[in-house]
């Protein structure tokens, strides 16, 4: 299995999404689009997976680079090419999909529990997740549903926390990949610990940190069952 990895900042790889291709023997071909590095054909690829960032899906004048990547994940998905995505990549897929994507009215930020739907508790991927899971969300933009899109995970704050397109593609709102060293490199940078503190208030940072060393045993294998699922589903 060959698998096209877009990534728009260095500390939001894969993580545990990783582990579980490099388990399979799966050929992974990373590409950093926010370094400038050329957004490749996506034909060679069984699958593509792309990752979070803190770009806005709108902002293609500051990243003009977005416009190809969302064009080139339309063509993708329409031809059935199996896809996933974690926080920006599932507004990218929205995007791609012809759905608005834009500012929600407030942050969502910390380690905040999901809901399946009764679709998500149906299909063949989120099915087998509990009803509730904890969840570390980092986002401020949201999205429409996209026409013919199926809602599968929702929150409080925001409905549209992960949809499925077709049979074969997939994205979430929130972050489950994430391990121990990603979570530490993410507290590091200097505009992500900003906005938690900004969000959550003073050492907001710090507390999320701790809430995230705490829930990550729930959230790994959480995200190594969905995303097995995902890949036995998808990429048969």
């Amino acid at each position: 299995m060959r698998v096209l990895v877009l990534q728009h900042i260095a500390c939001e790889p894969p993580g545990v999404y990783e582990e579980v291709l490099r388990g399979r023997g799966a050929e992974i071909v990373r590409v950093e689009l926010d370094e400038g590095e050329p957004l490749p054909d996506w034909r060679p690829f069984d699958l593509i997976v792309a990752m979070g960032g803190p770009q806005g899906v709108y902002e293609e004048d500051a990243h003009p680079w977005l416009r190809d990547e969302v064009r080139a994940i339309g063509e993708a998905v329409r031809a059935g090419r199996a896809y996933f995505g974690a926080c920006l990549g599932v507004q990218l897929l929205a995007a791609a999909l012809g759905a608005r994507v834009y500012p929600g009215e407030q942050p969502e930020v910390g380690i905040l529990d999901v809901q399946l739907t009764s679709e998500g508790a149906a299909d063949p991927v989120t099915g087998g997740l509990p009803q509730s899971f904890p969840t570390l969300q980092w986002h401020g933009d949201t999205f429409d549903l996209p026409a013919g899109a199926v809602r599968l995970l929702e929150s409080p704050a925001y409905a549209n926390q992960a949809f499925r397109y077709g049979e074969r593609a997939y994205g979430l709102q929130f972050h489950l990949e994430v391990d121990a060293a990603m979570g530490t490199a993410w507290a590091d940078v200097p505009e992500y610990a900003a906005y938690a503190d900004r969000v959550l208030g003073p050492g907001g940072n710090a507390r999320l940190l701790a809430e995230f060393a705490t829930a990550m045993p729930v959230m790994q294998p959480l995200a190594r069952e969905l995303f097995t699922r995902f890949l036995d589903h998808a990429c048969p």
